[in-house]
């Protein structure tokens, strides 16, 4: 059975010089990047920041995807390593509260190469040697954009209304729930949402965790969609120019326009998978990576997620 675990390349810019963070293993007796197991009904991003904050003390959201790493464990186990850029800012480090334990006796922060040299695993060093690439790039400083679909809602045959009044099914309401960790995992600052009911009740769970309001509008609703009456390259637009992470939540016909037009709006040159970003199950979304510095320089990077209800 395979075993899944996450973590990430901690950086952080210290007098100009982009730095990396590696840990010291008490046990292994090695030098790895901070990752830890899948607990049981966890999500990858969620377990990438739950263990980054119990190896290193550091409080960090998601940025670029990194890649995977595959390897045998010595019990003959394949494990399957998922990893993310995160930065550590300032107040991160000023808050960490690290302590050598029995798990991790150190933590360094090193240039890009020395910690890719220093690291006991070669795959760990494939890892950085991605993150270094972007680095190189000068894109690794990222906000995103996480197109949502709302959750599963009541069939328009089993409803008499407006079809912006239907409410989303007890089915639904779970799955609302069970994003909410992976989404925070990427740090939203802000929550749009069509002004439609079920699209509305999929993003309360989140607001709350995250104490943020919603902002509802008509503009990426599918009523407006379909009457010709959208605006969605408006609200994108704006969303690029703030350079904050977004959360936008629309409905199956919307949400390819919305891809599209973050595609447009950044330079993005067209591809596949740009293009199967829209095409979401009932509350999937998809994580769209921006450069902050250059977000004229497309998107950086596509990851999509699905329920675990």
């Amino acid at each position: 059975m395979t075993v899944f675990a996450a973590g990430a390349v901690l950086w952080r810019v210290i007098d100009g010089k982009t730095m990396v963070l590696v840990i010291h293993r008490t046990v292994h007796r090695d030098v790895s990047l901070p990752k830890g197991k899948v607990d049981p009904g966890e999500t990858l991003p969620e377990t990438a920041v739950r263990e980054i904050a119990e190896e290193t003390g550091l409080a960090v959201t998601l940025g670029i995807p990194l890649g995977t790493t595959n390897y045998t464990m010595p019990n003959g186990r394949e494990k399957v390593v998922h990893y993310w850029a995160a930065e550590a800012t300032d107040e991160a480090v000023k808050a960490s509260t690290f302590l050598p334990n029995g798990e991790v006796a150190a933590l360094e922060w090193l240039p890009v190469k020395k910690a890719m040299a220093a690291l006991t695993y070669e795959r760990d060093a494939e890892i950085v040697e991605r993150f270094r690439m972007l680095a190189a790039e000068g894109v690794t400083r990222t906000f995103a954009i996480i197109a949502l679909r709302h959750a599963k809602a009541t069939p328009p045959f089993q409803f008499v209304g407006p079809d912006a009044d239907r409410p989303i099914t007890e089915r639904g309401r779970n799955e609302a729930r069970s994003i909410v960790p992976s989404i925070t995992a990427f740090g939203p600052e802000k929550i749009i949402s069509s002004t439609a009911r079920r699209c509305r009740q999929t993003v309360e769970p989140l607001a709350k965790a995250l104490r943020l309001p919603v902002k509802a509008t008509e503009l990426i609703s599918q009523d407006a969609f379909e009457a010709g009456d959208s605006a969605i390259r408006d609200v994108v637009g704006k969303r690029v120019r703030k350079r904050i992470t977004t959360v936008l939540c629309s409905h199956g016909p919307v949400l390819p326009e919305i891809v599209r037009e973050i595609a447009l709006a950044t330079g993005t040159a067209p591809a596949a998978t740009v293009s199967r970003a829209g095409d979401l199950p009932v509350a999937g979304f998809s994580v769209l990576h921006l450069s902050v510095d250059r977000p004229g320089s497309g998107i950086i990077a596509i990851e999509t997620h699905v329920p675990h209800v």
